[in-house]
């Protein structure tokens, strides 16, 4: 089959790998433009950009298919199909319908339950036991399409965001293959999604991340891995109101006023509204991730003080 593979970040590359490796003839890779990023911000480009251009593959990054002269490059392809995976460029219904047998999208949720930017973070923080990968057909609204295949996976009570994406990009990339050759044999069941059960995952926005000490300890625990690594949910240290990230945390023993102190040694556990946290891993601003002892040698806090 020849395709067309549009992603950007870490999550699509193990799919371009497996489709690369099963030796699909990959016409050209879409990625999104390189961005500054680091200390320096010096531009680079994403991981699917690198990964293709070590395997000789011809790169395009469009800033959007609405010039003409970009809908027309993709048409001159001629492609069987097209995979999309976290692209993060919406694609308009020519584009989506000018390979031969159509264009075809991983996505990381149990459709239709969380539709949308944002579903791994989503689930996570709204306390979901599972979620999986999906093969859908796209159609140009969104994340609508039947589904080829799907693959349940479990979270697991220290997964974050990072952590789960991680698991989800490789099982899914496993999907590709067997999907694409059903469709090519002509063999695949397309199954329409439930009518029922449609949530949108939204966005994560910067306002999500500062933390609210008066929710229960459970929601904070949620959405300190739900938000980890990117963008970070946040607290304001007690001192010089430096904002501080918190990458893991885990539900603690304890009680005591929203945002107050209770462990502060080895460990750094803090009281919320309903029950307690600790905060495992941290970030202070310019520096690395540290464990809460490491932070703690730099920062010391004592018992009582308020986060």
């Amino acid at each position: 089959m020849r395709l067309a593979f549009l992603g950007t970040p870490e999550f699509a590359v193990p799919s371009l790998a497996e489709l690369i490796a099963a030796g699909f003839d990959i016409a050209a890779v879409y990625a999104r433009p390189p961005q500054p990023s680091g200390r320096g911000q010096k531009v680079r480009a994403s991981p699917v950009q690198a990964l293709a251009e070590a395997h000789g593959l011809p790169v395009r990054t469009p800033k959007s298919f609405k010039p003409e002269e970009e809908r027309v490059a993709f048409r001159a392809l001629n492609l069987d199909a097209a995979v999309v995976v976290a692209y993060g460029l919406i694609l308009p219904k020519e584009v989506l319908d000018a390979p031969r047998l159509g264009s075809f999208n991983l996505h990381a949720s149990l459709l239709p339950r969380w539709r949308g930017a944002a579903p791994i973070q989503r689930a996570i923080m709204a306390g979901d036991a599972e979620t999986g990968v999906q093969v859908m057909r796209m159609e140009p609204t969104l994340d609508t399409g039947p589904i080829l295949l799907s693959e349940r996976v479990n979270i697991r009570d220290d997964d974050t965001a990072g952590a789960l994406a991680a698991r989800l990009a490789v099982v899914g990339a496993a999907l590709l293959p067997r999907a694409l050759s059903a469709i090519e044999r002509g063999g695949a069941v397309e199954t329409p999604q439930a009518a029922e059960g449609v949530v949108y995952a939204e966005k994560v926005s910067s306002a999500e991340a500062r933390i609210d000490w008066s929710r229960p300890a459970a929601e904070i625990d949620r959405r300190i891995r739900g938000l980890s690594p990117y963008p970070g949910a946040y607290i304001e240290a007690p001192r010089g109101n430096e904002r501080v990230k918190i990458l893991l945390s885990r539900l603690a023993e304890g009680s005591g006023a929203p945002g107050e102190v209770l462990h502060a040694d080895d460990r750094l556990v803090a009281a919320c509204g309903d029950g307690a946290v600790e905060l495992v891993r941290l970030q202070r601003a310019g520096r690395s991730p540290q464990s809460a002892a490491e932070f703690l040698r730099g920062f010391p806090l004592r018992p009582g003080e308020r986060l």
